[in-house]
């Protein structure tokens, strides 16, 4: 069984799109996958409520309780680890989680450490992304799904999905806009990638 573990910081409306979906798409049987565990940086995730209410374990590392972000890192690819296994590796999905990782875990999770950036990469990298476009004067904004390198919103990508930016659009207006379709190309691109995972197996 391929485990896969989500990583949150907040309320986890992605990785409860991706439960959601894994039921309904019987990703167990399917691909022998399930989502195994959530693990949030924030014990006050709301996300973290949502997982146990669906019988999926949860667990809280908080990051402010290291000396440094190495050291948080070593902890937390502990804690997924407990989850993995050598023959059939986890599949580590960051779904709202606002922490920098490390290049030293970035790479051991290489080609199975996924996440998703709210802008059509390789444009607005980094934060405040839908404000960007909007003063950038962009006619679209979009949402990216990619695998992650060690340089921050790249790596190849997975899926995008494009969203019309209107003329009276705010911030957060758009932002729920592209939230819609995260919810729809995330569990989409992840499914793409245990189907892709399972034949290798």
């Amino acid at each position: 069984m391929r485990n896969i573990v989500i990583l949150i910081s907040g309320g986890g409306s992605n990785m409860a799109a991706m439960v959601q979906t894994a039921v309904k798409e019987q990703w167990q049987k399917k691909y022998n996958a399930r989502i195994a565990a959530v693990i949030s940086n924030k014990a006050e995730a709301k996300g973290l409520i949502f997982a146990r209410e669906h019988g999926i374990a949860t667990e809280v590392l908080n990051h402010k309780a290291f000396a440094s972000r190495e050291e948080f890192d070593t902890a937390l690819a502990n804690t997924i680890d407990k989850y993995d296994s050598p023959s059939i590796p986890a599949l580590v999905v960051l779904a709202g989680f606002m922490r920098i990782l490390t290049p030293g875990f970035v790479q051991r999770y290489t080609d199975r450490l996924v996440n998703i950036h709210p802008s059509l990469l390789p444009a607005f990298a980094g934060l405040h992304t839908h404000q960007r476009a909007i003063d950038a004067g962009c006619k679209f904004a979009g949402a990216t799904v990619h695998l992650v390198t060690a340089e921050l919103d790249h790596g190849p990508i997975l899926e995008q999905a494009i969203v019309p930016i209107l003329p009276l659009d705010t911030a957060d207006t758009l932002a729920q806009r592209v939230l819609t379709q995260e919810h729809i190309i995330y569990p989409r691109a992840i499914a793409s990638l245990l189907c892709k995972m399972s034949k290798q197996d």
